[in-house]
């Protein structure tokens, strides 16, 4: 065998396939039905094949405050100042907070975990807190469930910066309730990522969090857009290739946040039945593989169901209070999320309506005839919208050459997950 066809062979290795199970049908079922008061839909040929969030409603690259700079201590002494009495509460907790959890690591000078030092004898390790340990899940909501912060306010005679208002939503958000829609303790299966994406972003406009990387460091980003290409293998079987556009954070708070934008590029068939509906499926070997997928919910007061872990001296109202009159009106009126608090509904109905979502509507893509070999890397149709497009071109690079072949075994898939980011990126 040649090394080209050594290579293809290599690359068209997949996962073994798994079946969609009762369980994981019915929980994405209840989660849509829940939030959009509409049915969640499993039939492949009727999901939009690009979609994304409206151009307004682009993520802000923000900060990940880790935990060894510690967190947003800096911007809960300005609210400790203004809402806690210069009693600086809300800032020793979280400096309590950013050094509760820590780990052996090397001592610095040592050669390994046990290295001996110069003069003989070992090193033992020495406890510290993780560099990945942040707020990126914090950021990671805020900046799906809210407008960018534009203007500085003022409260009891302290100055709050649009960068302050991030800093404190991060906070608001890094133990708050979320809704995780796959992944986290189970395996995250093609179908199940091609479905959430393709029903949230596709459908609704509405964007999502994930997880990036399977492992132990847990690194969160906010997916606003996607764009696929596919082809019929089979009457029963989709061949997918997915990019998805997520916001990266930035290396500070910026007073205007700028946004550094990044894809993953995912390789799937997918699974369907007699009705077209997508039962299961599987990557291949040369996809990216990713750990969870989830929706930020409303904020709960701190120490409350659903916030048990939060900053107990920091106060919901008072933080959306400084985000909303740092946002004008007219763009506060098109951030519509689900689970909207009712400060923020913008509908003149009754209330269980006002807190419905309407579903965007998006033409259907046609789908691609079934691909020859030589074909299967063929460009999709352009997309409707700018920001799905560049979903489809800014990773065209990073596209492997695939055939079809058998699949492999789940060790061998996770041998081609890519890297982990950097300590740049962003953090738990």
């Amino acid at each position: 065998m040649g090394s080209t066809a050594i290579v293809a062979a290599l690359v068209a290795l997949s996962t073994v396939w798994q079946t969609l199970s009762d369980v994981q049908i019915a929980k994405q079922d209840e989660a849509f039905e829940q939030w959009w008061g509409t049915e969640f839909s499993w039939t492949f040929s009727e999901l939009p094949a690009q979609g994304s969030v409206p151009k307004y409603r682009l993520p802000y690259s923000g900060y990940i405050y880790p935990d060894t700079a510690g967190g947003t201590i800096n911007a809960l002494r300005k609210y400790d100042r203004a809402f806690n009495g210069r009693r600086y509460a809300a800032a020793r907790h979280e400096a309590w907070d950013t050094t509760a959890f820590q780990e052996p690591v090397p001592r610095s000078g040592g050669l390994g975990l046990f290295g001996r030092r110069f003069g003989g004898g070992f090193r033992s390790p020495r406890m510290a807190t993780p560099h990945w340990h942040g707020h990126c899940n914090g950021w990671a909501a805020a900046t799906i469930r809210h407008a960018q912060p534009q203007q500085s306010v003022v409260r009891n005679g302290v100055t709050f910066t649009p960068a302050d208002i991030k800093g404190l939503l991060a906070e608001l958000y890094i133990y708050n309730e979320m809704n995780v829609l796959a992944g986290s303790d189970t395996y995250m299966s093609a179908a199940t990522l091609h479905t959430i994406v393709t029903n949230w972003i596709g459908r609704g406009a509405h964007p999502i969090a994930m997880e990036a990387d399977p492992g132990k460091e847990k690194w969160n980003y906010p997916i606003y857009a996607y764009a696929t290409t596919s082809g019929r293998i089979s009457d029963r079987q989709v061949e997918v290739k997915m990019n998805l556009a997520y916001a990266k954070d930035s290396r500070g708070e910026f007073q205007e946040s700028p946004l550094y934008k990044s894809t993953k590029y995912f390789h799937y068939y997918l699974n369907v039945d007699e009705d077209d509906r997508i039962t299961g499926g599987s990557f291949y070997r040369d996809s990216s593989r990713i750990d969870m997928l989830w929706i930020p919910l409303s904020p709960k007061a701190s120490g409350q169901p659903g916030h048990e872990r939060g900053n107990p001296y920091i106060r919901v109202n008072e933080i959306l209070s400084l985000w909303r009159d740092s946002v004008p009106e007219e763009t506060r009126k098109q951030w519509l999320v689900i689970d909207q608090p009712k400060a923020d509904r913008v509908y003149d109905l009754a209330d269980e309506i006002a807190s419905l979502v309407p579903l965007q509507e998006f033409p259907i893509a046609a789908q691609a005839p079934a691909p020859s070999a030589e074909a299967e890397d063929a460009e999709s149709e352009p997309s409707t919208d700018a920001v799905a497009e560049e979903a489809t071109t800014e990773t065209e690079a990073a596209r492997a050459d695939a055939t079809d072949a058998e699949p492999s075994s789940d060790a061998e898939a996770a041998a081609e997950t890519e890297a982990t980011p950097s300590a740049t990126g962003v953090g738990e």
